[in-house]
Parts: structure tokens; C-alpha cells; sequence
């Protein structure tokens, strides 16, 4: 079998001892098989009562303790994790599965597959709920809502384009400024000032919780843009977490 990038996992049954090292699958396989999971980093946060081994960060993972544990598998994210870290754990012998998400569609299509394919599992509940309510963008709006979401502080980024947030808000009924339109900027996650974000348009300014933990005390005094704080793991996380989203982003388009 092939992960997301094309690579081979020398798996040859269904893996039952499983070490995540992406907090959304994590979540994603602590809910669906949670005899499966086996260890998990110190950013896995969801569920609230997990209870597995714990393997350090996402990008600086303890790859002696993941070893320890004798995974059958271990999960990854292009994205979040380093490839340095996937190399290694190969060489050293350890099948790993890499997601590649930009898209909530691919996200759909990557979990359904790792599920299926490495686990021998169909879709759980969760699942079929998400790719129902989110398989078609939103009807839209007349005039959208318009939004930006930074996600780091001193400097200040936001999401860009080509972003699975991205596509989450659009799909939602919701525009982001600063990926599309006459204010966007270049890259995934640009680098702004506080006047750039001020002077995209945007209605609100969402403030989420991670990676960078804006507070009502720390970021809406830099901006004059109304904002709204809100779950950085509805705007992040793929899995069960995109049913919540649904609800939630859909009820700020009006």
C-alpha cells in the first residue's frame, strides 16, 4: 500500500498498534479504534481522557520512545511533521503513513483511505457525517461574510490560500480576505502587519486558540477589526472535529 505522497508502507495486515504523531488523527483514531492507539505527542489534546504513551512534540518527536512502543504503524502529516523524523523512522525499520490535506475533500479521502487501508476499518459514524455536511460548498451568500484568521503573533500570520482552512471557510459560506480578492497576499501562511489586516475588508477577524493562543487580552487590542475568538481545532483539525465546525462556521455565515 501507498500513503498520500506516494510512498510505500510495508504493512502487511492491519495495523493494531498504532502511534500518531498529528493531533487531528489522533483524535480521528482515538475515537473510531481506540484499542489501536497506542501512543500519541503531547499535543494530542482530544479526546479529553486519552490515555496513551506519550512521545514528545510534532516536530521534535522521541523516536527511541516511538520504537519502544513496537508500532505496527506510525501516522503523519506533511505539514506538521518533519521529514527528517519520517526518514529515520523507516531506516530504523517502522511502517509510516503520510497524509497530505490541503483540501477538505482530500481530508475526507485521506482519513477514509488510512482507515480502510491500514486499519481494515470502514467509515465510522463521524465520517459519513462530515463528507455529508461538508461535500458541497455553501450556497452563497449575498454579500458573504467576510473574514481573516491569523494564526501567529510578533510576526503576525494568517491563513493563505491553498490552505485546508481555507477551503473550510469557503465551503462554510465565509470569504477569506486575505487568500482571496483585491487584499490577498502570496503564500499558504503570509506574513502581515496589523494595518495589512485592518485593511483587508473583513467583517470580523477570527482569533483561534492555536497554534498561537490569542486571549481577549492578547491580539484584539492590535487590531481595530471587530473579532471573535474562537477553537483553533475547528479551524485546523480534520476528523471529528469538522462535524462541530460544521455547525459552528455555518452559523457565522448566517
Amino acid at each position: 500500500m501507498r500513503d498520500d505522497l506516494g510512498a510505500d508502507v510495508p504493512l502487511p495486515v492491519p495495523a493494531t498498534r498504532v502511534v500518531s504523531l498529528v493531533p487531528s488523527l489522533t483524535e480521528a483514531l482515538a475515537v473510531t479504534a481506540p484499542d489501536r492507539l497506542v501512543g500519541a505527542t503531547d499535543w494530542c489534546t482530544h479526546p479529553a481522557d486519552l490515555d496513551v504513551a506519550r512521545v514528545r512534540g510534532t516536530k521534535n518527536p522521541d523516536l527511541a520512545a516511538i520504537r519502544a512502543l513496537s508500532p505496527d504503524l506510525v501516522v503523519a502529516n506533511k505539514e506538521e511533521n518533519r521529514e527528517l523524523d519520517v526518514r529515520r523512522l523507516r531506516e530504523a525499520g517502522v511502517a509510516v503513513w503520510v497524509t497530505r490535506i490541503e483540501t477538505v475533500e482530500e481530508s475526507l479521502d485521506s482519513m477514509s483511505r488510512l482507515l480502510h487501508e491500514a486499519l481494515g476499518l470502514s467509515d465510522p459514524a463521524w465520517l459519513v457525517d462530515a463528507r455529508a455536511l461538508w461535500s458541497a460548498p455553501a450556497a452563497p451568500a449575498a454579500p458573504r461574510l467576510r473574514v481573516s484568521v491569523p494564526i501567529w503573533r510578533d510576526p503576525w500570520m494568517v491563513v493563505g490560500a491553498q490552505t485546508y482552512t481555507d477551503d473550510l471557510l469557503t465551503r462554510a459560506g465565509l470569504t477569506n480576505v486575505l487568500a482571496h480578492g483585491p487584499a490577498a497576499k502570496e503564500g499558504r501562511y503570509p506574513t502581515v502587519t496589523p494595518d495589512d489586516i485592518d485593511g483587508a475588508g473583513a467583517d470580523v477577524v477570527l482569533l483561534p486558540d492555536e497554534p498561537y493562543v490569542f486571549t481577549a487580552d492578547d491580539g484584539p487590542e492590535a487590531l481595530r477589526t471587530p473579532t471573535r475568538l474562537v477553537s483553533g481545532r475547528l479551524l485546523t483539525w480534520y476528523g471529528p472535529a469538522m462535524v462541530e465546525a460544521h455547525a459552528v462556521l455555518a452559523g457565522l455565515a448566517g
